[in-house]
């Protein structure tokens, strides 16, 4: 019992010592509230959500979608340019920034920009919401739950404890991507017409990865400089970064690498065997007496049902034995389309 109270002494004690600042805005008393709603969201969109739609139809949100897209546009482009202000464009030092836990407005409104940041991971969860509601549960993936799940509870941290100073990098760059990655969505929610301008998605995820090696190298620095900003944070932070970016590299892997391999492959003779032709006039099997003749593969549906040179079979000649006059066999086939793109 008395080891019990003293965790809960040490617990009491160490949220006490954050930021004095935060300490009654909303969610910042303790990580309780932030991580039951960030548990309940995984909860949702892997088990209630799939379960409520299964005997439902997907809903036509269309421009819901556009709206929300756009609405987290404007709403990361503010942050952004807000955190750049208030420090990164000119006033913080991006070798080493530490806290500013005094009174001043630049400071104080810097931890409310941290804070808003925080509550903003929370609307994100949206994304989720919408492929529950459009039953699109195959885009419900280990990466896109981990990424939306966790970021409440790790962005809490640096509100609670540095909101301000080196932890905002994070925040700062990942507004940025959010700009062009929710201008994509939006885009990509107006419907097919837009299509020819959305080439670029792999390109989106690639500077999703750059994002996170340079949040891992602009954290890690500070194991080679001295510099007052808690180390914990720069482990915490710099750890997320590499989780993330292992994350999102297999998802490029598994999305674009293993299709631009397939389509090679399909290119360079997975239609063709050992350098034949399928459609070079030469039947591999033998015509039936069914009127199917195998064709490389491709069942050639015949007229006739017998094999036939020109057209009229000579009784003193022996039947071809599947070898075809300018892609024919018994006199005349319905189709010569090759097993790569049609299958009879």
């Amino acid at each position: 019992m008395a080891l019990l109270w003293s965790v809960v002494d040490w617990y009491n004690d160490f949220m006490a010592s954050g930021d004095s600042r935060v300490q009654n805005w909303l969610f910042m008393q303790g990580p309780a509230p932030t991580l039951s709603i960030c548990l309940s969201y995984v909860l949702f969109v892997k088990y209630i959500g799939p379960f409520l739609m299964r005997n439902r139809a997907p809903l036509n949100i269309r421009w819901l979608m556009i709206f929300y897209n756009f609405a987290m546009v404007v709403i990361s482009t503010y942050i952004f340019m807000e955190l750049g202000f208030l420090g990164w464009f000119s006033k913080y030092n991006w070798k080493c920034q530490p806290v500013d836990y005094s009174g001043s407005p630049d400071a104080t409104n810097m931890a409310h920009l941290a804070w808003w940041y925080y509550l903003s991971k929370f609307l994100e969860f949206t994304d989720t919401i919408f492929f529950v509601l459009r039953k699109k549960f195959s885009h419900i993936s280990t990466l896109h739950v981990i990424h939306h799940g966790i970021m409440p509870m790790s962005v809490w941290w640096g509100v609670k404890f540095t909101p301000g100073g080196h932890s905002t990098f994070f925040a700062f760059v990942n507004c940025l991507v959010h700009i062009v990655m929710y201008f994509y969505y939006a885009l990509a929610a107006i419907g097919p017409s837009m299509n020819k301008y959305l080439w670029w998605k792999k390109y989106m995820t690639a500077f999703q990865m750059v994002q996170f090696i340079a949040i891992f190298v602009h954290s890690f620095q500070l194991l080679f400089r001295e510099c007052n900003y808690p180390r914990g944070f720069m482990w915490w932070i710099g750890f997320h970064a590499v989780l993330f970016w292992f994350l999102f590299a297999d998802f490029y892997k598994n999305t674009y690498l293993k299709i631009k391999r397939a389509r090679k492959a399909s290119l360079n003779g997975s239609a063709y065997t050992n350098g034949k032709s399928k459609s070079n006039g030469i039947a591999n099997g033998h015509a039936n007496g069914n009127g199917v003749s195998k064709h490389n593969g491709t069942n050639g549906v015949i007229k006739n049902g017998s094999s036939v040179q020109n057209g009229h079979h000579v009784p003193s000649e022996p039947y071809t034995n599947g070898v075809t006059s300018n892609g024919h066999s018994n006199g005349v086939v319905h189709r010569t389309t090759t097993a790569s793109t049609e299958n009879d």
